[in-house]
């Protein structure tokens, strides 16, 4: 489902799709028997692209809809001639109305059906509708016993809705879980087929349009989204007429001596994202490597900020700058401190805050409190502009002080939390990197692993600082910024392949996807 801004698509978590099925059945009164049937044909429809009359199907069901789903999907394939059986978890008496209506059909047609007892390598083909979007609980049993059994098989699983043993919400396994080859999603894409580990379990994804209403939709307020390629079209207009000024003038404060790589990443990535003018503020010592590397770059000195006319000076760059970026490779010491120190009273225009720039946050919120509600609050206290963080998880836990793996186990929650009822962006990187903004959440679906390498971060921040400078809204350009480095990423690994590509070869990438 759409979104009405631009292209991006809706994911839900199980409490919104709850909202938007029970909406439609119970306001708008679609029954639901139909949208059971329509889930049906659209899993039949994306099975018969990859099936044959000589596979042996067999529908393993659990006893809730999704269960009514799959017992529907094998029916249809049934009827259309496919070598198809049922296999039925759970008490029948325990089924939903709709399921047991399902299972009585099947029974009428002569389906063979079984109880409870699946014997691996009989079938080619197996459709997964034990569990839906609605488990919440550790997959344990005879249920756990049988996804095992799954699991170890030959057959191509297609499942239903979400592969049974997933999460909805966060992706995480529940015990056990469904490793499909492919997944047919109704209405909404699910978080949890977008966030790891769920990803990795889901295969390839279809998400099917069985009939909910878009009204249905938006009064459950979804809040979380991704891009896909066509949301390139929001990239800021070039203006024929424009001049360099035009463009917006990117501030990158980074750098300590011997660390000179970082200045030069993020500089280039904001000249090659579009930026008018990049000024590199850095250590003295970085001046003939930058201007060698990057001609293009004003260059300036930061090793006197702390005298009188060093402050001047440095709150003129201040004032020149359309965004400014402040961290990568900058160090700890004190001048970097002042220097933040600095940039976050004077800035008017957004900042993004890297590397070295949120560890040195982190060490003044150790002088405030360790609990991890106060030090969000003291954050969202800190300067005059717009601000957005770039975390990694470590660096998110040294932020808010919460040990990384419960950051992982709620990714989208955690990141969630650090930006409510505050201004601030943050921009949690990880596999999926996770984007959010006062109640609003963005998925990143493009990228790879090949960009789990140095500097790879410091090319991202130039990014959205390119798109922050030509006029976008700090938000947007912080979420297009990330799908547009994932991007560049993925056309790294294409020619260079994920074990050898380096942060560099991202950088080179960004114009093949801003020519795509």
């Amino acid at each position: 489902m759409r979104r009405n801004e631009g292209n991006m698509y809706y994911a839900v978590n199980s409490c919104k799709m709850k909202s938007i099925d029970q909406y439609t059945t119970k306001v708008i009164k679609i029954p639901s028997l139909v949208l059971m049937e329509r889930a049906a044909y659209e899993v039949v429809a994306v099975m018969k692209q990859k099936i044959a009359k000589t596979d042996r199907i067999l529908a393993v069901c659990g006893n809730g809809n999704n269960g009514g789903d799959g017992i529907a999907a094998g029916r249809i394939l049934y009827l259309q001639g496919y070598q198809v059986a049922i296999l039925f978890i759970g008490e029948e008496e325990a089924a939903t109305r709709q399921t047991k209506l399902q299972l009585e059909i099947a029974k009428n047609l002569g389906i063979p059906i079984a109880y409870n007892n699946y014997k691996p390598g009989e079938y080619t083909i197996l459709i997964d509708a034990i569990f839906g979007v609605g488990l919440s609980r550790p997959v344990v049993g005879e249920q756990a016993k049988i996804i095992e059994a799954m699991n170890r098989t030959d057959a191509v699983v297609f499942s239903v809705d979400m592969p049974s043993g997933i999460i909805a919400d966060n992706g995480s396994v529940a015990g056990v879980a469904v490793r499909a080859d492919y997944t047919t999603t109704f209405g909404c894409q699910k978080q949890g087929l977008l966030l790891y580990p769920g990803v990795e379990y889901a295969g390839e994804v279809t998400v099917a349009d069985i009939g909910f209403p878009g009204s249905a939709v938006q009064q459950a307020e979804p809040d979380t989204f991704y891009y896909s390629m066509e949301d390139l079209k929001q990239l800021p207009a070039r203006k024929h007429n424009g001049h360099k000024g035009t463009f917006g003038k990117v501030l990158v404060i980074a750098g300590s001596k011997g660390m000179s790589g970082a200045c030069y990443l993020s500089a280039k990535a904001a000249y090659r994202t579009g930026a008018g003018l990049v000024k590199v503020l850095t250590a003295s010592d970085n001046r003939s490597i930058i201007q060698t590397l990057l001609p293009e770059a004003l260059f300036s000195s930061y090793d006197d900020c702390q005298s009188i006319e060093g402050t001047k000076a440095l709150i003129e760059h201040v004032a020149w700058a359309t965004v400014i970026v402040i961290g990568p490779g900058l160090g700890q010491s004190e001048t970097a401190a002042y220097l933040l120190q600095t940039v976050l009273k004077a800035a008017k225009v957004p900042v993004i805050l890297d590397a070295d720039g949120i560890n040195m946050l982190a060490k003044r919120l150790d002088t405030i409190s360790e609990d991890s509600k106060a030090r969000i609050d003291a954050l969202s206290r800190w300067g005059m502009a717009s601000i957005i963080l770039t975390p990694h998880l470590m660096e998110l836990s040294r932020l808010i002080h919460v040990p990384v793996d419960q950051i992982s186990k709620n990714l989208i929650d955690t990141a969630s939390q650090c930006s409510y009822n505050n201004n601030l962006i943050y921009v949690v990187k990880d596999a999926r990197t996770i984007v959010t903004y006062q109640g609003e959440r963005y998925i990143n679906v493009s990228g790879n692993d090949g960009m789990a390498t140095g500097g790879s971060g410091d090319v991202l921040t130039g990014v959205i600082a390119a798109l922050a400078a030509q006029g976008m809204e700090p938000y947007k350009a912080a979420c297009l910024g990330v799908y547009l480095h994932g991007l560049a990423g993925d056309y790294a690994a294409a020619k260079k392949g994920t074990y050898s590509m380096i942060a560099g070869d991202i950088l080179e990438s960004i114009e093949q996807v801003l020519l795509a």
